[in-house]
C-alpha cells in the first residue's frame, strides 16, 4: 500500500485525529512509514519518526514476546502453577485452583479464571501515586480495591484481564529479581534496538517534546494531556509504530529461525497458537483468518489514544497504526479500520 494513495490528511480531519504514525512491514522488512499531524490540537509540534504515543494495552503483545524469551531461557514454563514461581505474593487458593493450577498459558490467553474487579485499573490518578503490584493484587490500592481470586475453573472460559498481566509482571520480578522494566529493556528494547520505547509510571517521566498528548472524539486535549497506565506489563507501554514494527519483525524472523533475542521457532509458535479451544485467542495476541491466511493483531485503546498492531505472520506483512485520539467506536469503525482495509485490499 502506498499511504499518498489515502487520503490521509482529509480523513484526519473528519475523525477529528490530531496526529497519526503508520509503519508497513512488506517481505519481512519496514517498508513505508508515515507520520502526520502534531503533538497537541493546535500546536505546531509535529508527529515525527521517534514521537511516542501510549500504546495501552498492545502492552500485553510485548510481555507475549517477553514470556516467550524467558521461557527460552527456561526462566519460566508456560504451563507450570504460577506459585511455584511466585515469591512477594501468592494467587490464593480456592476450589477452582484445586480443580486446576493457573499457569502463564492461562494469564496469557486470559483464560486464568481472573475476572477484573468492576473499576479497577483506571488510569493513573494524580492524587495518588502510582501501585504496586503486590499492593495491586492485594486490593489495597486507589487502582483496584479487591483482592485479584480465581472465580470460575482456570482454562474453562475467557475474560480479559489487566489483573492476569499484572500477575505476568510480579512472576518475571520474583525470578529475575529485577524490575519490569530493566528485564524487558535487557532481553528486548536492546537487542532489537527499540530506543523510543519506555514504560510510564509517573507524570515525571513524560517529555513534552518527544510524546504526543491525548485527545477526545471531539479533537480536544484530555485532562492532564498525558493519560498514563502504571501497569507496566498490562498498559504501561509508550513507543512509536516503528519500535513496535520491529517487535513483528522479530515475531516473523523467529518463525522462520533467523530471530535476533534468541526465540526459537517452537517457542515463537506457541504465541500465535489457538488457546483452550478458543480459535482467536493465542498468548498475548488475537487470531484470525483471512481468506486461508492466519492474521494476529493487538489493540490498544485508552483515554486519548488508539493503536492497532496486525500482521499476517507467514506472508512477512504487517502494520502498526497509532493515534493520539480515541474517537470512542472500535478501531475498525473509525480512521485505523479505514487505513487497514485500504492495506489489506491494495
Amino acid at each position: 500500500m502506498k499511504i499518498e494513495d489515502f487520503e490521509l490528511a482529509e480523513r484526519m480531519k473528519f475523525y477529528k485525529v490530531p496526529g497519526i504514525s503508520i509503519t508497513f512491514i512488506d517481505q519481512g522488512q519496514i517498508s513505508e512509514g508515515v507520520n502526520e499531524g502534531s503533538l497537541e490540537k493546535g500546536c505546531e509540534k509535529k508527529i515525527k519518526e521517534d514521537t511516542l504515543f501510549n500504546a495501552c494495552s498492545i502492552s500485553k503483545f510485548l510481555t507475549g514476546m517477553l514470556v516467550m524469551k524467558l521461557t527460552e531461557l527456561g526462566k519460566i514454563n508456560l504451563d507450570e502453577d504460577i506459585n511455584k514461581k511466585l515469591v512477594s505474593w501468592h494467587l490464593p487458593e480456592n476450589k477452582f485452583t484445586k480443580l486446576k493450577s493457573v499457569t502463564l498459558r492461562n494469564l496469557l490467553s486470559h483464560q486464568s479464571g481472573i475476572k477484573d474487579p468492576v473499576n479497577s485499573f483506571a488510569e493513573l490518578n494524580s492524587n495518588y501515586r502510582a501501585p504496586s503490584m503486590i499492593k495491586l493484587l492485594e486490593g489495597e490500592s486507589h487502582y483496584n480495591a479487591y483482592p485479584i481470586n480465581v472465580t470460575y475453573e482456570p482454562g474453562s472460559e475467557f475474560h480479559y484481564s489487566d489483573a492476569g498481566y499484572c500477575i505476568i509482571q510480579q512472576i518475571i520480578e520474583d525470578v529475575l529479581k529485577k524490575p519490569f522494566p530493566q528485564v524487558m529493556d535487557k532481553f528486548i528494547f536492546r537487542p532489537l534496538n527499540m530506543e523510543n520505547s519506555k514504560y510510564v509510571i509517573s507524570s515525571s517521566s513524560i517529555c513534552k517534546e518527544t510524546f504526543s498528548c491525548g485527545h477526545s472524539k471531539h479533537g480536544d486535549v484530555v485532562e492532564d494531556k498525558y493519560t498514563i497506565y502504571p501497569y507496566s506489563a498490562a498498559s504501561g507501554l509508550w513507543s512509536t509504530s516503528k519500535d513496535i514494527a520491529k517487535l513483528v519483525q522479530e515475531l516473523m524472523n523467529a518463525l522462520k529461525g533467523e530471530s535476533i533475542t534468541g526465540i526459537s521457532s517452537t517457542v515463537a509458535k506457541e504465541l500465535i497458537t489457538s488457546q483452550g479451544g478458543k480459535e482467536w485467542s493465542g498468548l498475548s495476541v488475537f487470531l484470525d483468518k483471512v481468506g486461508n491466511e492466519l492474521e494476529i493483531t493487538s489493540l490498544g485503546w485508552g483515554v486519548g489514544y488508539q493503536s492497532m498492531m496486525v500482521a499476517f505472520p507467514y506472508l512477512n506483512k504487517g502494520a502498526v497504526i497509532m493515534t493520539n485520539a480515541d474517537l470512542g467506536v472500535h478501531q475498525l469503525d473509525g480512521i485505523i479500520g479505514e487505513i487497514y482495509q485500504a492495506w489489506i485490499n491494495s
